[in-house]
């Protein structure tokens, strides 16, 4: 089975964008569909309650022709066009989704960032998990989020197996970063964010990059778009993870980044299972 997640950073522009970087993130896309994967998960999409129009559909199905979609967009109270995501699989699969609210606080379960997919012997989830914002202004509602999302995931494993994927928002060790010493007050590598994330793996989960390639450095999977030598120097974060639960991690054969070009922001990333 092999699974690929991603952070697109809008959907619409990915599609039927006209910009430098747009042709970017669609040599991103050709490389994911390449990949053939049972399961494709893309966070924030940033489309509108309604979906997509006819126009991106067509534009997706060019990209993705042996697939049908899922999707969930941020409705009202939360802001319109705000995160969202997407979950492609192989037409013909048993498959059934759910929009889980789990209790976040604020506006958190309607900003379309969950996903979970039942198969017969799987839960697949993906997640775009809140970001703690400039000036740490939402880490107390992050705190809830990561420990009601930790109780969800907790809840579903004790049904059957996990394979869970997305932006978690939280570069875990500082072995996750390139530079740790000048972000622990930073969003996404505060010790809230990082205990959160510990918390989550305690409940029997395992990050598959980490069990694949150890302690490995300098493997990242984010890159500012504001720093334009972000990319050329490495200086990025390893924010997007694939967990699966502890009692299948034998299984895992693969777990990496896809090569991403030149393009900054956040990398594909891969799961193999036997």
């Amino acid at each position: 089975m092999k699974f690929v997640s991603w952070n697109i950073d809008s959907l619409n522009a990915a599609l039927t964008g006209t910009s430098p970087r747009s042709e970017l993130t669609r040599a991103v896309l050709k490389t994911i569909a390449a990949e053939n994967a049972d399961l494709i998960a893309i966070q924030e999409t940033k489309l509108p309650s309604t979906g997509m129009n006819d126009k991106q559909k067509k534009a997706l199905e060019e990209f993705f022709p042996d697939y049908d979609y899922f999707w969930v967009s941020s409705h009202e109270p939360a802001r319109k066009g705000y995160a969202g995501v997407m979950a492609l699989y192989k037409k013909g699969m048993d498959v059934k989704a759910e929009y889980p609210e789990i209790g976040a606080p604020d506006t958190m379960d309607a900003e379309g960032r969950m996903i979970t997919i039942e198969l017969p012997e799987y839960y697949f989830n993906l997640v775009y998990t809140p970001n703690a914002g400039d000036g740490l202004k939402r880490l107390a509602l992050r705190q809830v989020w990561d420990q009601k999302y930790a109780e969800y995931l907790s809840s579903l494993d004790q049904k059957k197996p996990v394979i869970s994927c997305g932006d978690y928002n939280v570069a875990h060790e500082e072995i996750d970063l390139a530079n740790p010493d000048s972000n622990h007050e930073s969003a996404g590598f505060t010790d809230e964010e990082r205990e959160g994330f510990t918390n989550l793996l305690n409940k029997g989960f395992v990050d598959t990059f980490r069990y694949v390639h150890g302690n490995v450095e300098g493997a990242y999977s984010w890159w500012a778009q504001r720093i334009r030598t972000s990319k050329i120097n490495n200086a990025g974060w390893r924010i997007d993870y694939f967990l699966v639960s502890e009692r299948i991690k034998d299984k895992v054969t693969r777990s990496e980044m896809l090569d991403s070009g030149t393009r900054q922001d956040h990398a594909p990333i891969v799961l193999e299972l036997k």
